[in-house]
């Protein structure tokens, strides 16, 4: 039987099509603060910290946001929240598009809705998702065993490395939204932030089991991004679709990583359409 060559082999499958590069779906993703100050991250801000998104200004300041992210055009939106409320908020946004609903505070209604709004799109995607523990880590986390979940939570809230903060402070209030979006969006900044899951509780330890931190924030943060990213897997697209992401920025630390990382996306800089 005659033997084919690799030059030969490679150029039948371009003349079929087959070795052709794949177009990426393009993927932009907006790390935010929380813009209605719910406290629910371990890092709080205080009443005297918070801006209320409600203000004139700050609207005026959030439709500039919106005109320059809506360059992007997307096709698809998705939101950080449960896939659960998605009825919810598709009832939201169908009001808002008929006139009769008023955005709360939210960064998925200040932006998501806005910019869904302009695009003429009928949905935006709910995709967030919880981790989920190895189960021997349960008796603690559970509270079953309660002298050990006391220990594990007075050292998740307290220990040194916790109340440090390896990134930039919040300049949302000195130096406006659009400021502080495009500090927390730089590459530097994400980066920092991805550290801060690799000290503090990942450094605690039980008597019964030494990687119990590790162990556990592969469920609360490392697994909780991949059902993230699973979830806007899901989301049925084309290669011409272009998909916009607004999440904590939290998030970007491995939901940037996953996209870049990935053979079906193209990652692009969202600083590149703020600044």
């Amino acid at each position: 039987m005659m033997k084919l060559n690799l030059t030969v082999i490679l150029s039948l499958l371009i003349a079929t099509g087959l070795a052709q590069p794949q177009k990426k779906v393009e993927v932009l993703t907006l790390g935010s603060f929380h813009f209605a100050f719910h406290n629910l991250d371990l890092i709080k801000t205080t009443a005297d910290d918070q801006i209320d998104v409600l203000d004139p200004k700050y609207q005026k300041e959030i439709e500039d946001i919106v005109a320059r992210i809506a360059k992007f055009k997307p096709t698809v939106i998705a939101i950080e929240e449960d896939p659960e409320k998605q009825a919810k908020y598709d009832s939201l946004y169908n009001q808002y598009l008929q006139g009769h609903y008023n955005l709360k505070r939210g960064e998925e209604e200040q932006i998501g809705f806005r910019i869904a709004k302009m695009m003429n799109l009928k949905r935006l995607n709910c995709v967030n998702a919880w981790g989920t523990d190895y189960e021997a880590l349960n008796k603690v986390l559970d509270g079953k065993d309660s002298m050990e979940n006391k220990k594990f939570m007075n050292y998740f809230n307290q220990c040194a490395d916790t109340l440090k903060r390896y990134f930039p402070k919040p300049i949302f209030k000195t130096k406006g939204i659009k400021a502080e979006l495009i500090q927390k969006n730089d590459p530097k900044n994400i980066n920092s932030d991805l550290g801060t899951y690799l000290i503090g509780i990942f450094k605690y330890e039980t008597t019964d089991n030494k990687f119990f931190g590790p162990d556990f924030v592969t469920g609360w943060w490392f697994n909780r991004n991949l059902r993230i990213f699973r979830n806007i897997q899901k989301i049925s697209t084309t290669p011409a679709d272009r998909v916009l992401v607004i999440f904590g920025a939290g998030h970007m630390t491995l939901l940037n990583s996953f996209f870049d990382a990935s053979p079906e996306y193209k990652l692009l800089k969202v600083n590149d359409y703020l600044q």
